[in-house]
Protein backbone atom coordinates (compact mmCIF):
# COMPACT_ATOMS: atom_id res chain seq x y z
CA UNK A 1 0.00 0.00 0.00
CA UNK A 2 1.32 3.24 -1.08
CA UNK A 3 0.06 7.05 -0.02
CA UNK A 4 1.49 9.95 -1.83
CA UNK A 5 0.46 13.58 -0.23
CA UNK A 6 0.60 16.74 -2.89
CA UNK A 7 -0.75 19.87 -2.88
CA UNK A 8 0.90 21.80 -0.07
CA UNK A 9 2.66 24.82 -0.70
CA UNK A 10 2.53 28.68 1.02
CA UNK A 11 -0.47 30.85 1.72
CA UNK A 12 -1.98 33.98 3.04
CA UNK A 13 -4.07 33.94 5.83
CA UNK A 14 -7.86 33.38 4.64
CA UNK A 15 -6.87 31.37 1.71
CA UNK A 16 -7.48 28.73 -0.27
CA UNK A 17 -5.49 25.25 -0.98
CA UNK A 18 -6.37 21.66 -2.13
CA UNK A 19 -4.31 18.83 -0.59
CA UNK A 20 -4.67 15.53 -2.71
CA UNK A 21 -3.61 11.64 -1.64
CA UNK A 22 -3.00 9.15 -3.89
CA UNK A 23 -3.41 5.85 -2.79
CA UNK A 24 -2.90 2.44 -4.43
CA UNK A 25 -1.73 -1.36 -3.70
CA UNK A 26 -4.74 -2.54 -2.86
CA UNK A 27 -8.88 -2.19 -2.68
CA UNK A 28 -9.79 0.86 -0.21
CA UNK A 29 -13.47 0.17 -0.32
CA UNK A 30 -13.39 -0.82 3.55
CA UNK A 31 -10.62 1.41 4.55
CA UNK A 32 -10.84 4.57 6.42
CA UNK A 33 -9.03 7.58 5.53
CA UNK A 34 -7.56 10.41 7.30
CA UNK A 35 -5.60 13.86 7.05
CA UNK A 36 -3.35 14.20 10.57
CA UNK A 37 -0.94 17.20 10.65
CA UNK A 38 2.17 17.90 12.94
CA UNK A 39 3.30 21.31 13.38
CA UNK A 40 6.87 22.12 14.83
CA UNK A 41 7.06 20.89 18.34
CA UNK A 42 3.43 19.38 18.58
CA UNK A 43 1.80 15.69 18.43
CA UNK A 44 0.51 14.95 15.20
CA UNK A 45 -3.36 16.27 15.18
CA UNK A 46 -6.13 14.67 13.58
CA UNK A 47 -7.89 16.54 10.80
CA UNK A 48 -10.23 14.87 8.92
CA UNK A 49 -11.60 11.18 7.86
CA UNK A 50 -13.48 9.36 5.55
CA UNK A 51 -15.08 6.38 5.44
CA UNK A 52 -14.32 5.16 1.38
CA UNK A 53 -17.50 2.63 0.81
CA UNK A 54 -19.80 5.54 3.07
CA UNK A 55 -17.89 8.62 2.37
CA UNK A 56 -19.65 9.60 5.71
CA UNK A 57 -16.63 12.11 7.24
CA UNK A 58 -15.23 12.93 10.29
CA UNK A 59 -13.38 16.55 11.39
CA UNK A 60 -11.43 17.85 14.19
CA UNK A 61 -13.04 20.75 16.05
CA UNK A 62 -10.20 22.88 14.94
CA UNK A 63 -10.89 22.81 11.19
CA UNK A 64 -15.21 21.84 11.24
CA UNK A 65 -16.59 23.93 8.94
CA UNK A 66 -13.28 25.07 7.07
CA UNK A 67 -12.15 22.31 6.18
CA UNK A 68 -14.06 19.53 3.84
CA UNK A 69 -12.69 15.65 3.02
CA UNK A 70 -13.28 13.59 -0.26
CA UNK A 71 -12.82 10.78 -2.08
CA UNK A 72 -13.14 9.79 -5.99
CA UNK A 73 -13.36 6.33 -6.42
CA UNK A 74 -12.53 6.02 -9.81
CA UNK A 75 -9.19 7.76 -9.71
CA UNK A 76 -8.42 6.09 -5.53
CA UNK A 77 -7.41 10.01 -4.09
CA UNK A 78 -8.65 11.84 -1.12
CA UNK A 79 -8.49 14.96 -1.13
CA UNK A 80 -8.61 18.13 1.74
CA UNK A 81 -10.38 21.42 0.53
CA UNK A 82 -9.32 24.40 3.01
CA UNK A 83 -10.80 27.36 3.40
CA UNK A 84 -10.18 30.10 5.55
CA UNK A 85 -7.01 29.47 6.27
CA UNK A 86 -5.14 30.44 9.48
CA UNK A 87 -1.58 30.74 11.13
CA UNK A 88 -2.45 27.73 13.47
CA UNK A 89 -3.06 25.42 10.50
CA UNK A 90 0.75 25.62 9.25
CA UNK A 91 1.91 22.02 9.93
CA UNK A 92 2.95 18.97 7.52
CA UNK A 93 0.06 17.31 6.90
CA UNK A 94 0.09 13.43 6.40
CA UNK A 95 -2.75 11.19 4.74
CA UNK A 96 -3.24 7.78 6.24
CA UNK A 97 -5.19 4.51 5.82
CA UNK A 98 -6.50 1.92 7.95
CA UNK A 99 -8.77 -1.08 6.80
CA UNK A 100 -12.10 -1.22 8.66
CA UNK A 101 -13.99 1.48 10.47
CA UNK A 102 -14.52 1.71 14.40
CA UNK A 103 -15.24 4.39 16.49
CA UNK A 104 -14.86 8.41 16.13
CA UNK A 105 -12.29 8.02 19.13
CA UNK A 106 -10.42 5.36 17.51
CA UNK A 107 -10.32 7.52 14.06
CA UNK A 108 -8.70 10.24 15.79
CA UNK A 109 -5.37 7.90 17.13
CA UNK A 110 -2.47 7.92 14.86
CA UNK A 111 -1.77 4.02 16.03
CA UNK A 112 -4.83 3.18 14.39
CA UNK A 113 -3.41 3.45 10.36
CA UNK A 114 -1.53 0.98 9.44
CA UNK A 115 -0.15 3.32 6.38
CA UNK A 116 1.04 6.73 5.93
CA UNK A 117 2.07 9.30 3.20
CA UNK A 118 5.26 11.38 3.28
CA UNK A 119 3.89 14.31 4.69
CA UNK A 120 3.14 18.28 2.59
CA UNK A 121 4.03 21.09 3.79
CA UNK A 122 1.52 23.73 4.32
CA UNK A 123 2.17 27.46 5.51
CA UNK A 124 0.31 30.16 6.01
CA UNK A 125 1.53 33.33 6.43
CA UNK A 126 -0.31 36.61 7.89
Amino acid sequence: VQLQASGGGLVQSGGSLRLSCAASGRTFGSDTVAWFRQAPGKEREFVAAIRWGSANTYYGDSVKGRFTISRDNAENMIYLEMNSLKLEDTAVYYCATKYGYGSFYQLIQTNKYDYWGQGTQVTVSS
